[in-house]
């Protein structure tokens, strides 16, 4: 490691992906789409990561965990590191993906209604006929 990167902990891209819950393959993508900062570099090319990285990368993690798409993740990343922003911006990200998960449970709900209901309907039994291929043809 060059010397420069003696006064602090650093972590190989393997540690930060154990310590952070995420694959290495996808830090490396997180880099690439520029949710992450470019990693530092040894003299032999190998990433590395400290805390303030580590940090960025569970904020990610958990923004993933809460089905954020990457593009929101870029502008919470960027309302998290402007310690001037307003938290109705924040609120109102929220509130939006809120209310798109709130849809798609819906969706999600009469889809499992009307499945349940095709398969009540059939008797699955050695007769041919099928209420549940008759539903889908409908």
């Amino acid at each position: 490691m060059q010397t420069e990167y003696t006064s602090q902990a650093w972590f190989t891209i393997g540690e930060a992906a154990m310590e952070s819950g995420i694959t290495a393959k996808m830090i490396r993508h997180y880099e690439q789409v520029g949710l992450l900062p470019e990693a530092h570099r040894t003299e032999a090319g190998y990433r590395l990561y400290n805390q303030k990285d580590l940090h960025v990368l569970r904020f990610i993690r958990h923004a993933r965990d809460l089905g954020f798409s990457l593009s929101h993740i870029q502008e919470l990343l960027a309302l998290w590191q402007n310690k001037n922003r307003p938290s109705r911006e924040v609120k109102k990200l929220a509130q939006a993906h809120l209310q798109a998960l709130n849809a798609k449970i819906a969706e999600l709900n009469a889809m499992k209604s009307e499945l349940e209901r095709l398969v009540h309907c059939c008797k699955g039994d050695a007769r041919p006929d099928c209420p549940i291929l008759d539903g889908l043809a409908d």
